[in-house]
């Protein structure tokens, strides 16, 4: 699985940002966690339907997207 899978946009979820695996979870909540100091074992334990993977989907995202690349996404069924 390309971990950028990981990453949904839906526009009836979370009126279309970036989300991890279809949940009501942003990678922008993700990212902010993330830079204000939290540890990935902290984001874990609070998120517990989280995976590892799915942070490091979330970083990636962003390094993309500070690139200025386009990313395409799989609109749902």
């Amino acid at each position: 699985m390309n971990k950028l899978d990981r990453i949904t946009v839906n526009p009836a979820v979370m009126t279309g940002r970036p989300c991890i695996r279809g949940m009501r979870v942003t990678v922008g909540n993700i990212l902010n966690l993330l830079a204000v100091g939290r540890s990935r074992a902290e984001i874990l334990g609070e998120y517990s339907y989280l995976e590892n993977d799915d942070l490091d989907a979330c970083l990636l995202y962003a390094a993309l997207r500070v690139n200025e690349e386009e990313l395409e996404f799989k609109q749902p069924a």
